[in-house]
């Protein structure tokens, strides 16, 4: 395909293209002219990784480069392919791009959780401490929370692992693969989070029954809510 039609299908525009093309985050077409190359669906597959990473991720076309390199190397290695485009896994000279300044710091309340669920997760995933710093910041306000009030979270957490998982095990190209992985785990955060709004406003109405939609007393549970 020429490079207009690698532009409509991909809708990443021509100047932005050619802009990958001299940075080294496209590979050159075949040449069929000078001034001319045909471009095959390789292309248009990086194209849509490197949207996904600087778009949705918000890298910097530096930092997308130093993932895409990585993730060419380990194509046929689905788990650091994806540890790789999440930031988990190194994507530079062996060095975790979340922890570019130094090992990760501790964070004793995930390592207790993760070992009690019985994953195996890397030192260097930023989950950590996201885990411990909002721990301790629900008892610095005085909320009563440790890693142990997050297990029934962290089981509900397993099952939508594993459906993510399960969708992207349908796909067999790597690129795509890591593209789906990349909007599926950043676009659907905030949907995930407005579930669980819809899903507590839902059962407020149930448990207490004081909102304009609320069911009349004694009205029996909706279906759902057995």
């Amino acid at each position: 395909m020429r490079i207009s039609e690698l532009s409509r299908r991909s809708g990443v525009s021509n100047a932005t293209i050619k802009y990958y093309l001299r940075e080294g985050l496209l590979p050159p077409g075949r040449a069929t002219a000078a001034t001319q190359a045909e471009y095959d669906e390789s292309h248009l597959r990086r194209l849509r990784l490197i949207r996904a990473l600087t778009g949705v991720r918000g890298l910097s076309v530096a930092s997308a480069k130093q993932v895409l390199d990585a993730s060419s190397a380990h194509q046929t290695d689905t788990h650091r392919l994806l540890g790789i485009v999440f930031g988990i896994w190194p994507s530079e000279a062996g060095r975790p791009e979340t922890q570019a300044d130094g090992p990760p710091e501790p964070s004793p309340e995930a390592a207790a959780l993760i070992e009690a669920m019985g994953w195996s997760v890397s030192d260097y995933n930023p989950a950590r401490q996201v885990i411990d710093q909002t721990l301790r910041t629900l008892r610095s306000l005085g909320i009563d929370y440790d890693w142990q009030t997050l297990l029934p979270y962290a089981e509900l957490a397993a099952r939508t692992a594993r459906h993510d998982l399960d969708r992207l095990d349908t796909i067999t190209d790597p690129l795509e693969k890591a593209e789906q992985a990349v909007l599926l785990t950043f676009l659907l955060e905030p949907a995930l989070m407005a579930l669980r709004r819809l899903a507590q406003e839902d059962e407020s109405i149930v448990r207490y029954g004081d909102g304009p939609d609320a069911p009349p007393s004694g009205e029996a549970r909706p279906p759902g809510h057995e």
